[in-house]
């Protein structure tokens, strides 16, 4: 058989692996700088360093510089290997690298000008939204064309989650970047109140979805047999993982809306959908976990192991803390307190950043063809690490309870007990243990950078990795026997076009009802238009991310209606562009302020 010489290109992995720990340490850096801001309010410094211009910095320096780059070095490694061809085109590797270094820088620069969309993980004005557009574009060209070009007959489970990954993705951040523009900057969300709300968090849980969790569970099926040399545990189980995840997810945005004017059938649709989750995604853990079968004695010395198990426990804690919390008894509680943003880190931590470091220091020593350098460093950055997040996690938790129990609680005379600032001067101790935590993981981060860079000195990089492969067989004949799933894995435009279809149906079917059914939204007739003052205001508070701290809906709670005023209706938010509802108090609501 005629077996083919070809060179699998290491340049662009290392340039994606270096952004990656940078972009990690700068993202760190600022997530605690913030986290500080709430212990020492003096270090609000400026009008370019407040907390509701940095908090929008450090989520999408984390989201799409740290976590966004560690996807690429990832893809761009594991994809060659298991098409046994190298990315189609190298221009078309400099372009995705370049241009997304470069949306990364403008939105360092933006966001502390205050030039935002204030809408939660979609904060980036609109040009760069073009930009991103078109360098996801670049990226899946390149990535198409190399499956086109392959020499293996069969796609990999990592790439059905490549390939969903780029799709959704795609619609996801179309929908959500439908804006008018009014300058050069500038624009406010095409869609208004109620409807924004759920196509927000229709475009913020799936930007969870199919950004952190969907590509990561590629490189964990990728990395993880790779580092415990073993073989997935279940084939059948992959498949069941994968299309019942991309279809189960979609639907699962409005849990983040309960008690809100969001219509009661939206909300029903995302609880419902959202206890369903659970199945998939714990399916995949353990399809995980078990993948280290007869390798456990390994992971007692591996450091990478050691990374990759927590990575894959704390996914399977964060998936079953979602669904938990769409239930409205739990959401109650839970939601526009602290609770939510440790339910988050454990996810961020620990799920993409462990994984991200294990694939960091199982893959450059490869590329460098060197040994790691230190061996009990990596172990140290392990262990600063897991106890980063057991001290971030924890006192946010026991804050969330806290916070929520005060805000609820009333006198035997039926009077609010506590005023609402006694409650955010009760929560400065956790937040002090919190940035403990911060620290601790940042410091983790800084010993691997040292670590990495020693690696990297030590060897030398092969920028061009010798392979060879047999040409695949387009039209080989199906075995007898074969699984039906072994077809849809040699096609892959119909896989592309079923992963899209899949994930279009929940999004179709919760999206348009509310913006055709009138009903979902009654009319108020006291409710006018913004007057050129009002807006003035309102594009103010959007410019400096009040909404990071401050909510403007009023739950039909008593608690809420006591200390707020009368509870929320979708009328009153028909000329909000974009809606500033919030998801989290660091200070009281404003709805009925102002």
């Amino acid at each position: 058989m005629q077996v083919e010489k070809f060179y699998y290109d290491n340049r662009i992995v290392k340039n994606f692996a270096y952004a990656t720990i940078v972009w990690g340490v700068v993202g760190m850096l600022a997530g605690l700088y913030v986290a500080l801001q709430l212990v020492f309010p003096s270090l609000n410094v400026t009008q370019y360093g407040t907390f509701g211009r940095l908090r929008p910095l450090h989520t999408n320096a984390v989201i799409f510089a740290f976590v966004g780059n560690g996807i690429f070095m990832g893809v761009y490694y594991s994809l060659q290997r298991l098409l046994k061809a190298r990315m189609y085109s190298d221009l078309l590797s400099k372009i995705h690298f370049w241009g997304w270094q470069l949306i990364i820088v403008a939105a360092a620069i933006t966001l502390p000008l205050g030039l935002t969309n204030g809408a939660e993980y979609a904060e980036l004005i609109w040009p760069i939204d073009v930009a991103i557009t078109i360098i996801w574009v670049v990226f899946g060209w390149n990535m198409f064309a190399t499956i086109i070009k392959r020499r293996e007959k069969h796609l990999y489970v990592a790439i059905w989650f490549y390939i969903a990954t780029f799709v959704t993705v795609a619609v996801l951040h179309i929908v959500r970047s439908i804006e008018l523009p009014y300058s050069w900057l500038e624009s406010y969300t095409w869609y208004a109140g109620v409807q924004d709300a759920l196509v927000q968090w229709w475009y913020g849980h799936n930007a969870v979805a199919f950004f952190l969790t969907t590509p990561y569970l590629g490189l964990m099926y990728y990395f993880m047999p790779k580092a415990a040399n073993r073989p997935v545990y279940s084939y059948r189980l992959s498949i069941i993982h994968f299309w019942s995840l991309i279809f189960l997810y979609i639907w699962a945005g409005p849990h983040h809306l309960l008690y809100t004017a969001l219509p009661n059938w939206a909300q029903s649709l995302g609880i419902v959908f959202s206890i369903m989750l659970i199945f998939p995604s714990w399916g995949g853990m353990i399809n995980g976990l078990l993948t280290l079968r007869g390798a456990w004695d390994r992971v007692r010395d591996d450091v990478v192991l050691k990374f990759m198990v927590v990575a894959v426990t704390a996914y399977g804690m964060a998936t079953f803390e979602g669904p938990m919390l769409s239930l409205k008894n739990v959401s109650a509680i839970a939601h526009y307190t602290d609770w939510i943003v440790a339910h988050v880190h454990v996810g961020a931590l620990g799920w993409n950043g462990m994984l991200t470091f294990g694939i960091i220091y199982w893959l450059i020593p490869r590329i460098f063809n060197t040994p790691l350098y230190s061996k009990k460093l990596a172990a140290n950055h392990f262990w600063l690490g897991t106890l980063g997040i057991i001290f971030y996690a924890v006192p946010l938790y026991w804050a969330g309870f806290t916070q929520s129990s005060m805000w609820k609680e009333f006198t035997e005379s039926g009077q609010l007990k506590y005023a609402f600032l006694e409650t955010v001067t009760y929560m400065k101790p956790f937040y002090a243990m919190r940035s403990l935590g911060g620290t601790l993981y940042l410091i983790g981060a800084c010993l691997m950078v040292y670590n990495i860079y020693k690696t990297s000195k030590a060897g030398k990089l092969v920028p061009d990795e010798a392979a060879e492969a047999a040409p695949m067989i387009v039209n080989e004949p199906k075995a007898k026997g074969e699984h039906w799933h072994r077809w849809i894995e040699r096609k892959p435009t119909q896989m592309m076009i079923m992963a899209l279809v899949v994930i279009l149906i929940g999004g179709v079917i919760e999206i348009i009802p509310t913006f055709l059914v009138k009903s979902n939204v009654p009319t108020i007739s006291s409710v006018k238009p913004y007057t050129p003052l009002e807006l003035q205001g309102r594009d103010l508070y959007v410019r400096e991310g009040c909404y990071t701290c401050h909510s403007q809906m009023i739950r039909p709670f008593r608690s809420e209606t006591e200390r707020y005023g009368e509870y929320s209706k979708a009328g009153e938010f028909v000329y909000d562009h974009p809606f500033q509802w919030g998801s989290k108090r660091t200070g009281p609501d404003l709805a009925r302020s102002g």
